[in-house]
């Protein structure tokens, strides 16, 4: 007689990691910043981890005129400057061993028939099996010329049990429209299940932490609605300017740059509805409920504000403002502070103010999730007990000091009933031994293992360019972005926005 299933050893042990099956990654754009300062040590970290296949395969395509080594001496420098983990000369020396460089351009049909004849090579000497994801780590000016060469050099096909993924940085597109040609040229190519969008936000281990506090917790849920919160605050400020970004940022600004992924995908995970599961489809579906519910006012005026930074000190020392640096044309009119109020037009949120602001060059580097509860609609105490008390708060740090603060009143030790705001507080970095790994390395695993559930699919891209473009359509038409002192919270108008509503922006 058979012995009764175990199931406790039939279930996936989520105590093991997941590690990636036989497969390899080609980096378009591989000499650019992005792929040195985060996707080459990303890559690294997981074969220290233990996390890649022993055969895992880099492949890198450039104008350069690199052989293979030069390319394994520039991942090296990569690596040993901003890899997470410590080096390893036996981790190194067989990641090494699959690494291969392909010179060419986007429009090189030699170029990519040397790429295929590498991917071939790979199969057979490193046992890839056909499988390989393409990152476009260039600008999406480039995206149709390269996508459209993986299809005619039948790159993109998978062959029987294998794969072919395409990987796409930010920006998807600059409004509605560039979105969804962007959308429709990709996915001529590839199944929209085989094309991940990276947002490297959603693979922060405090947004993820969003979904465990609120679900996994019986004490937060039950709070979290239009009963009892008064309004959510959502931040991502940035004490840098735009550096040497000139050329891509002019134009584009900041409501583009960050409010279009990062804060609606934020606000988005804060306001939805528990899912069925944390598979992508069914982190979709919530998702796409709230923000076909996010409602602009009607008055863009009084409830957006955009703003420009001007000369200022931070640091300790002088900065120009945003129309002095260098590349910037002085008449620009492009926003590097955008402020605005959203509603959501459901049962659970209906009433409550959504405030998302970003910016650079503001007073510190801090990303955050306020969601600031109502007063108590009764209180025995007198105003004089309670004068110090703001309001109760929820707050989780996305950055840099990664946790979530309870902000609450309490009694001062003493003989009078005196109430002052204390806090409780939660940091990552004291309560677990192990470093977060960084956004780039779990993303990248997921594209290897084809977990989608952190990266926003096409509905909700365009979803959420039909939420801003009302917006930049109004600024466009409407006077010029209003100066703020590099340094300092932003503009003016920003803080006035908020006290018209009787609120204040939180000063983090």
């Amino acid at each position: 007689m058979g012995s009764a299933a175990n199931p406790l050893r039939d279930a996936q042990d989520r105590r093991l990691p997941r590690i990636a099956g036989p497969s390899g990654l080609v980096i378009f754009g591989v000499t650019g910043d992005l792929s040195r300062k985060k996707l080459m040590p990303a890559i690294y970290d997981l074969a220290n981890r233990g996390l890649l296949p022993p055969g895992f395969s880099l492949v890198g395509f450039a104008r350069r005129d690199w052989a293979d080594q030069d390319f394994a001496q520039v991942v090296h420098d990569a690596v040993k400057e901003h890899a997470r983990t410590p080096f390893r000369e036996e981790v190194w020396q067989q990641l090494a061993e699959g690494m291969r460089f392909v010179s060419g351009t986007f429009d090189d049909d030699a170029a990519f028939d040397r790429l295929k004849s590498t991917i071939d090579e790979l199969d057979k000497s490193r046992g890839t099996g056909g499988n390989f994801a393409f990152y476009l780590s260039v600008p999406p000016k480039f995206f149709p010329t390269v996508v459209s060469q993986l299809k005619t050099h039948g790159l993109s096909d998978a062959g029987p049990g294998s794969w072919r993924r395409a990987v796409i940085e930010k920006p998807f597109g600059h409004d509605l429209k560039s979105a969804q040609e962007l959308n429709s040229v990709v996915h001529e190519v590839f199944r929209p299940s085989d094309v991940f969008r990276i947002d490297h936000y959603l693979g922060k281990e405090t947004v993820q932490n969003i979904m465990a506090l609120r679900f996994a917790n019986t004490m937060f849920e039950p709070l979290w609605n239009r009963s009892y919160v008064d309004h959510v605050q959502i931040t991502m400020a940035e004490d840098i300017g735009i550096g040497g970004r000139a050329g891509y940022y002019d134009g584009i600004g900041s409501a583009r740059d960050v409010i279009q992924n990062h804060l609606l995908q934020l606000l988005a995970l804060t306001a939805m509805e528990e899912p069925a599961s944390f598979g992508a489809k069914a982190l979709v579906t919530e998702k796409l409920k709230v923000l076909n519910a996010v409602r602009l006012p009607e008055d863009l005026g009084r409830h957006t504000v955009r703003g420009q930074y001007a000369a200022g000190w931070q640091g300790g020392e002088k900065v120009p403002g945003y129309l002095d640096e260098e590349g910037i044309d002085a008449a620009s009119k492009t926003d590097t502070y955008a402020a605005l109020k959203l509603e959501i037009n459901n049962r659970r949120w209906a009433g409550v103010p959504f405030y998302l602001r970003t910016g650079k060059r503001l007073g510190r580097r801090v990303t955050e999730i306020a969601v600031v509860f109502q007063r108590a609609p009764h209180s025995p105490f007198d105003a004089t007990d309670t004068q110090e008390l703001g309001q109760n708060a929820l707050v989780i740090r996305v950055q840099p000091d990664e946790g979530v603060t309870i902000r609450f009143g309490s009694k001062v030790p003493g003989t009078q009933m005196e109430i002052r705001d204390v806090t409780m507080d939660f940091a990552y970095g004291e309560s677990f031994t192990e470093s977060s790994p960084e956004a780039y390395e779990r993303l990248i695993l997921d594209v290897l293992l084809g977990d989608a559930n952190l990266f926003p699919r096409h509905q909700e891209v365009e979803r959420s360019w039909e939420i801003l473009d009302p917006v930049e359509e109004y600024w466009e038409t409407h006077g010029r972005p209003e100066q703020y002192a590099a340094g300092t919270w932003g503009p003016k108008a920003a803080d006035e926005m908020l006290a018209r509503d009787g609120r204040s922006w939180r000063r983090p």
